[in-house]
């Protein structure tokens, strides 16, 4: 693994003889410059920067930003845990594209297949392709949920790029996604065909202006994820300028902040990326801080996990049953005792079990036992079973 990496060169960094005890540039054990590179052994995050940017889309440049993320990363504090975190240097470009897409799927596979958490710091959000890839030698579906302000789907046969990796996702042979979410999509960036092709898949969509009144029913969404990937344009301009493609429109940086600490909060999510940061644009740094700070929430979340899933003991939950009327199937609910948490039970058929079972118990939320109890079926419900029948 070591040689598809380049140290870290810390030089430069403002502030780095000063770290203070606390200090994430203390605790994180870094492949820096004159150093060795680090063991992976009883580790659980792994921060890595790819260099990878020649299909960045009006925003080539972003293959530079992750030592600007670090430079801001290790001055901020640990919080109340003892953290086991390694930052493996940067990916570099390969002498093609093909080079580089192999060295992030090789590593990626490698920390997972380790239950290493990835923390990609890219790059363009093409790598959530290779990042995909890394799931399929471990032979389940997975799910993927992606932050970002428009699909990526591309058009028609259009190669791989930051703005058509969801397209090669879809036609890869083996097919390994189960679901995907956009979260925080912006209608005007947004073809109507693509909206058709999105509904004829069963994804789920989730427009800005309705996330945003209700940021919290984010929460199981993120929670649903084995896979998440933040496109940067997917957050207001004033809040994130370092983007080639940033509008004025977007999440918040707290909003930003707050999903980036579900999904460290949630048991299934085994990596993120965050892509398209680009110090080309970025005044004073105000970016690169943010991913920093959207970084230590994730760590956060990480270090705050309830251990609440996969369900195995019923005992720790309380169960809800609920019959819809003019329906054949009675909805299940469980309620975490240990951290409130809602998951909804679809049955799914006995052939599918092996491949299935591990999207069959689908996070949810109060809200959507409510809608339940008022017999209609929630969304979620129907779209999951849609997919496993």
């Amino acid at each position: 693994m070591q040689e598809f990496f380049t140290p870290i060169d810390t030089s430069h960094f403002n502030g780095a003889t000063k770290y203070a005890a606390s200090c994430y540039g203390k605790i994180i054990k870094a492949y820096i410059k004159g150093e060795d590179f680090p063991s992976l052994e009883n580790v659980s995050l792994a921060i890595i920067g790819v260099e990878e940017d020649r299909k960045a889309l009006n925003n080539e440049g972003c293959g530079l930003a992750a030592d600007y993320v670090r430079e801001n990363l290790y001055k901020l504090f640990l919080g109340n845990y003892s953290a086991k975190i390694v930052d493996l240097g940067n990916i570099k470009k390969g002498n093609s594209i093909e080079d580089s897409y192999f060295a992030v799927t090789d590593v990626l596979s490698q920390l997972i297949q380790k239950n290493i958490i990835p923390i990609i710091i890219g790059g363009s959000q093409d790598l959530t392709y290779c990042n995909y890839l890394a799931y399929q030698k471990m032979e389940q579906t997975i799910n993927i949920v992606a932050v970002d302000s428009s699909f990526d789907i591309g058009e028609g046969d259009k190669g791989l790029d930051s703005q058509s990796y969801l397209s090669k996702i879809i036609l890869h042979k083996p097919n390994i996604l189960f679901n995907f979410s956009n979260i925080g999509y912006q209608s005007y960036f947004v073809d109507q065909n693509s909206v058709e092709l999105m509904n004829k898949l069963f994804f789920d969509t989730h427009r800005l202006g309705k996330v945003r009144k209700n940021m919290e029913g984010v929460e199981p969404i993120v929670r649903n994820a084995d896979l998440l990937s933040f496109d940067m344009s997917a957050i207001r301009q004033s809040d994130a300028p370092g983007n080639g493609n940033a509008s004025p429109n977007g999440f918040y940086g707290e909003e930003a902040c707050q999903i980036t600490r579900y999904a460290g909060m949630s048991d299934k999510l085994s990596s993120i990326g965050f892509y398209e940061i680009n110090p080309a644009f970025d005044t004073n740094k105000q970016t690169a801080h943010l991913v920093a700070q959207m970084i230590w929430y994730f760590i956060d979340g990480f270090y705050n996990r309830k251990q609440d899933y996969p369900i195995v003991d019923k005992s720790e939950y309380t169960k809800y049953r609920v019959s819809i009327k003019d329906h054949e199937h009675e909805i299940i609910f469980y309620k975490s005792n240990k951290s409130d948490r809602w998951w909804m039970d679809v049955p799914y058929p006995v052939n599918h079990q092996i491949k299935f079972e591990r999207h069959h118990m689908v996070p949810c939320s109060y809200s959507d036992y409510e809608t339940a109890c008022s017999d209609e079926l929630p969304d979620n419900w129907w779209q999951t079973y849609q997919k496993l029948g």
